[in-house]
């Protein structure tokens, strides 16, 4: 990759994607740079579909379709982000399904703006989420295939949490809503209600139900930590603890997703980041501490810490070192 490249991917990442920006800045230099240019394409992508009102559906479909040829590299790309992005897929051996996938899910949302069941959200997420977990997996030089499932639950929690954080971003600005409609007629929600943001009763069951929903796939995804190579998974376990983190917000908010979006703030991203440090550094391991510092409860009584007295020992906290970047 280039300068140009480089700059333009990490800029694209640190003004539209703050909480992953945050652990994408602790994962080492040779996958923090591929990572820039992953989410710069992701985000460039995105904005076909809900960032740019004066192209017609068919319009956007035929940008898509041009933005998959050129990930592809059967065709030169115009823009620095999506060249890089289709020398880090040849370099890293990115399967063609992923980049597939990840576009036909960005297709899939010029037409669609409801989905009825469980089964069609996940249908939608395995391209818009699942197939980024394998793409980092690849960036990351993982081959062990049982990583794969753990991968792919990781990104479908992260897209889960956004689908929460964001409902009445979601229903107002693009009359979109990824919360299931059965689990919304299951606790006697109607679409209505999102757009009125009336935070009911019924709505705050059917959030609480699909934050359960989200975290068990973060269970499932953090279990795969430990396979990762060892220069990559406190980034990982971070940004598994930063995006759950939003939980915890928005139980604080008993549950109303309708009448404002959770946000992080800076200093509660820092300070969640200096306490998932000092327990990493106690135990190096990732299911235990997620256990500990994250929002998502446990489903079994947390071990107790394994401590490496030989790793015990004071290291500065990565927030210090976020702080001066």
């Amino acid at each position: 990759m280039n300068r140009a490249q480089r700059t333009r991917g990490k800029s694209i990442h640190r003004n539209t994607g703050r909480t992953f920006y945050y652990a994408t800045r602790l994962l080492p230099e040779r996958v923090r740079e591929q990572t820039y240019v992953l989410y710069g394409f992701f985000r460039i992508a995105d904005e076909v579909v809900d960032g740019d009102e004066e192209r017609t559906p068919a319009e956007q479909r035929a940008r898509l379709e041009t933005l998959r040829e050129e990930a592809l590299g059967r065709q030169p790309a115009e823009d620095p982000v999506v060249e890089a992005f289709s020398e880090v897929r040849e370099e890293t051996g990115i399967p063609d399904e992923e980049v597939h996938a990840f576009i036909d899910a960005m297709v899939a949302d010029i037409d669609t703006d409801r989905y009825e069941t469980h089964d069609d959200v996940e249908g939608y997420i395995r391209g818009s989420a699942a197939a980024v977990g394998n793409m980092m997996s690849a960036v990351m030089g993982v081959t062990d295939p049982s990583v794969r499932p753990h991968a792919m639950a990781l990104g479908e929690a992260f897209q889960l949490t956004n689908f929460i954080r964001d409902v009445r971003e979601d229903i107002h600005d693009l009359d979109r809503v990824y919360l299931p409609l059965e689990t919304l007629r299951e606790h006697g929600v109607s679409v209505d209600d999102l757009r009125a943001e009336r935070c009911t009763a019924e709505l705050r069951s059917a959030v609480a139900a699909e934050l359960r929903r989200a975290e068990r796939r973060y269970r499932t995804g953090v279990r795969g930590i430990q396979k990762l190579p060892e220069d990559c998974q406190f980034g990982v376990l971070l940004a598994a603890v930063l995006y759950a983190e939003h939980h915890r917000l928005i139980r604080a908010r008993d549950y109303d997703v309708v009448s404002g979006r959770p946000t992080l703030s800076r200093s509660r991203k820092l300070w969640t980041i200096a306490r998932t440090w000092w327990h990493w550094r106690r135990t190096r391991d990732p299911v235990t501490v997620f256990k500990r510092v994250s929002a998502v409860p446990s489903d079994e009584p947390a071990p107790e810490d394994r401590v490496d007295k030989g790793r015990a020992r004071w290291i500065p906290s990565p927030a210090a070192w976020i702080l001066r970047r």
